[in-house]
């Protein structure tokens, strides 16, 4: 084959993939934005605000990592991930001694069932005081953990969400850097590419590879 031919080809190549990366950095950037913008706009809207320093709910030695937050509006994945991590997450582990939903769901529905025993237990026995205290103590007990219950549900839901935005925000850093490297990339085999066709006019006619 000719060497003008086979630089020719190469050159046509290497500019054809040059057009490829640097779409392919548009997109990506144009995915990063949108990931990035309907987190912010999302977060926004739900009008989240990190405590203030200082204040009652907000020790600097209970919440150490959010402290550079504080007052601040969450409109970020990372300030979300932080809010869902070491706030609501060590709020949620004080409820029931360190429990989850699914583990105070089940301590719940072992309380009502007792709550329900010791009920028919003091009907059956009207007169035994014991059993009657004992029955609207188990009650007590079911309802404070069914309270829990709910306070777990809309806790974990909560954190469950912020960190699905973190998520979304995530692919859309690594979309934005994907996109860096695709432009440098780009940008690379396009000098790549015209230093090519430069020696192309230099090969001589009837050289050989």
């Amino acid at each position: 084959m000719k060497r003008k031919t086979f630089d020719r080809l190469l050159s046509a190549a290497g500019a054809m993939l040059s057009i490829v990366l640097i779409v392919a950095g548009g997109m990506l950037l144009w995915g990063a934005n949108f990931a990035n913008n309907q987190v912010n706009t999302q977060l926004k809207d739900q009008n989240v605000f990190f405590p203030k320093a200082g204040s009652p709910g907000f020790d600097a030695k209970k919440f150490p990592e959010i402290q550079k937050y504080a007052g601040q509006q969450m409109t970020t994945g990372q300030q979300a991930k932080d809010y869902a991590n070491f706030y609501i997450a060590v709020h949620l582990k004080g409820i029931n001694g360190g429990k989850n939903y699914a583990e105070t769901s089940a301590d719940a529905l072992d309380a009502t069932s007792k709550a329900g025993q010791a009920a028919l237990a003091a009907e059956a026995s009207p007169d035994d005081m014991d059993l009657t205290a004992a029955a609207e103590q188990a009650q007590v007990d079911a309802d404070v953990l069914d309270t829990k219950v709910q306070t777990l549900f809309r806790g974990e839901t909560l954190r469950g969400l912020l960190l699905t935005s973190f998520a979304f925000w995530q692919v859309g850093q690594i979309a934005l850097i994907s996109a860096y490297f695709a432009f440098a990339a780009g940008v690379v085999m396009l000098l790549l590419t015209l230093l090519g066709f430069a020696h192309l006019r230099k090969t001589p006619v009837d050289a050989q590879i």
